[in-house]
């Protein structure tokens, strides 16, 4: 008697499973690169030559990784935790200035910032501004995060004069507006509530918020930066700051790995 045969499984299945068996996320040398190891090309002897491990395992070329799951380690460091390097995120009140010094004797956010060791900002807020400011001394990968090309989303609050603002004027400012320097990209708008909109931007243009809201007839009275990228804070308090949590940090180098990938 010829056993019963167990029906082979349909090739759909069978490519599912092998999808799933297959390493996810962004390919290493872009992690690394997107961090400030050097360029594509030189992580990638960094890898040949054995100096990075996945995990505790030493990583191989191809290899992808998730740097917020996965432990990336060169040279036995974690990435993102290099000697002499600090990452802070700041909530900028109203009246004080982007900058490290002012001539007019203003506040400044190095002035509520640890002196020691020198840093600046990623990016800008204008003084009236407030909200979420990055600060650090990593020069890599600030230039990665402010890059335009990088196209790391800024979401901002933003409480306008005229109160209720027309679906038309909502819609003007997703598809975007005629200003000075150009049309500004499209963009993601809401109104929570009426005279407030949630305003989600990847550009860096000069005051493009405030211009945005001025072309539609409805100027800004007070504008809150209320995330960069994946790094938000609801608790950290104006005038306060502190250093960037393990996941965010990764979360952020994954997302700046994210749009170099986008870019290929």
């Amino acid at each position: 008697m010829v056993p019963d045969q167990v029906p082979e499984r349909p090739l759909w299945e069978q490519l599912a499973e092998r999808n799933a068996e297959l390493p996810r996320g962004e390919r290493l040398q872009k992690v690394l690169a997107a961090v400030g190891f050097g360029s594509r090309r030189t992580c990638e002897d960094m890898i040949a030559a054995e100096r990075v491990t996945v995990n505790g395992v030493v990583a191989i070329l191809g290899r992808r990784v998730q740097p917020d799951v996965d432990l990336v380690e060169v040279d036995g460091a974690p990435i993102g935790v290099r000697p002499g390097l600090v990452y802070y995120l700041l909530n900028k009140p109203a009246g004080v200035i982007t900058t490290s010094a002012d001539t007019h004797g203003r506040p400044t956010v190095m002035d509520i910032v640890p002196s020691e060791p020198r840093v600046f900002s990623i990016g800008r807020l204008d003084l009236e501004t407030e909200g979420l400011l990055m600060i650090t001394n990593d020069g890599e990968l600030a230039n990665r995060i402010a890059h335009p090309s990088c196209g790391i989303d800024k979401e901002y609050l933003a409480e306008v004069d005229g109160g209720d603002v027309p679906a038309g004027k909502v819609r003007r400012l997703r598809e975007g507006v005629e200003l000075d320097d150009g049309i500004t990209a499209s963009a993601k708008v809401s109104q929570p509530e009426p005279g407030v909109l949630r305003i989600v931007i990847h550009e860096g243009k000069n005051r493009q918020v405030r211009r945005m809201c001025e072309a539609i007839g409805h100027p800004v009275r007070r504008l809150v930066r209320t995330r960069i990228g994946p790094i938000s804070d609801r608790t950290l308090q104006p005038g306060k700051w502190r250093e960037w949590t393990d996941s965010e940090r990764n979360a952020m180098v994954a997302a700046v790995a994210t749009t170099i990938e986008r870019r290929d």
